[in-house]
């Protein structure tokens, strides 16, 4: 089984229009000027009444999701002309000012510390339109693109941004996408599960991820999972796949993790998070008698980086692993249980918590060694997108 990123990208040639730029700007014939305005299109939500409508949505919703292409040649030309990278996906319109929001996979190419930019990037509306756009900013940890066009003279149809943290299981989404490059795809489903981890593109993962059976597929990347009123739940991002087609397990970013990410791209291009240092595995009640610990909940730290924030405030990491049941554990090592309060009570709480936080903070850990209870105060780093050596 595989998780796999949506974004079409291949070595493709790619049939595009090519438009004049209908520029010249004589600065002494003001009056032959045009001034193009922007249409900006409020729709309001669906669903007031407990109903699920996917066609309503889709009319009052579906224009302003667009269509990304990303060009990765040293020159457009090349790669229009099958001699360089391309890569397709969805994104959909933020607001007036032409912001869109998509998939950091659909504008960059690469992992961990081999990321780059997209060269030239392109976004095709619903009407037909398809203009540049210049990257604001990407977020690799979170999965997370910002791109910007001109609004002169398009009409947009900004998406409202919903909460994920009340998603239900069992809640009907559709999601609409370019799957294949079929423009303005949509599809229909449930949640299927929440608390969800997927990787991101870097070394770390993503949590609190929307798992959905709505059919998503590559080119699907970027687009929105929509609720019953239209509002954002979160990003389409992965499918799992033995075939590498959709199988009706797919996962979107959660846009609580995407605001986040949205308010550092829109201030400075750079989304920045704190970072501990240590790698752990979730503590639970089985696994806390077999190592005789006195609390039931937590992260159980398994290594260390050398240098980092733990490694300079004492934390330990574990000994030799063992198997326990059906899992590797390397025990001994310090039980993490709150961060600033906060009680850690999943696997991915640990990495979730200290996400809130931006490098140079402090927080206090709430840890358990031999036994018994202490309190850590460190200064968090600034993670990495890849994981050092420990």
């Amino acid at each position: 089984m595989r998780v796999r990123p949506l974004a079409a990208v291949a070595a493709i040639a790619l049939l595009l229009p090519l438009s004049g730029c209908g520029g010249g700007d004589d600065s002494n014939s003001s009056d032959s000027r045009t001034v193009e305005r922007t249409k900006v299109q409020v729709v309001e939500g669906l669903g007031k009444n407990g109903n699920f409508d996917p066609a309503a949505i889709y009319d009052q919703f579906g224009n302003g999701v667009v269509t990304v292409t990303s060009l990765y040649s040293a020159g457009g030309a090349a790669a229009l002309g099958g001699r360089g990278n391309a890569g397709q996906g969805t994104g959909f319109v933020l607001d007036d000012r032409g912001h869109v929001l998509t998939n950091a996979h659909v504008i960059t190419e690469g992992q961990a510390g081999s990321i780059k930019e997209a060269k030239e990037v392109f976004v095709q509306f619903a009407d037909g339109n398809e203009v540049p756009a210049k990257i604001v900013g990407v977020d690799p940890n979170s999965d997370v693109g910002l791109v910007k066009v001109d609004p002169g003279g398009l009409k947009l149809v900004p998406l409202r941004l919903g909460h994920s943290a009340a998603v239900r299981v069992g809640e009907p989404v559709v999601a609409i996408g370019s799957p294949f490059g079929e423009e303005q795809s949509l599809s229909v489903g449930v949640v299927s599960a929440t608390n969800r981890t997927i990787q991101a593109l870097t070394d770390f993962q993503i949590g609190d991820a929307i798992q959905t059976d709505a059919a998503i597929n590559r080119g699907n990347s970027g687009g929105p999972l929509l609720n019953a009123g239209g509002q954002v739940l979160g990003i389409n991002s992965q499918i799992r796949s033995s075939s590498g087609g959709s199988e009706g397990v797919g996962f979107a970013v959660p846009i609580d993790t995407v605001r986040r990410s949205l308010d550092q791209l829109r201030a400075d291009g750079k989304a920045r998070y704190g970072y501990v240092g240590v790698s752990s595995q979730a503590l639970y009640p089985q696994l806390a008698k077999k190592l005789k610990l006195p609390v039931q909940q937590g992260a159980l730290v398994a290594a260390v980086a050398k240098g980092g924030p733990a490694d300079k405030a004492g934390i330990k990491g574990g000994g030799k692993e063992i198997r326990f049941q059906a899992t590797i554990v390397r025990p001994g090592g310090d039980v993490v249980t709150r961060v600033d309060g906060h009680r850690i009570t999943r696997e991915t709480d640990l990495s979730d918590l200290i996400s809130r936080y931006r490098p140079d903070q402090s927080v206090t850990l709430e840890i358990y060694r031999g036994g018994k209870r202490r309190q850590v105060k460190l200064a968090l780093g600034e993670r990495p997108n890849k994981l050092p050596s420990q």
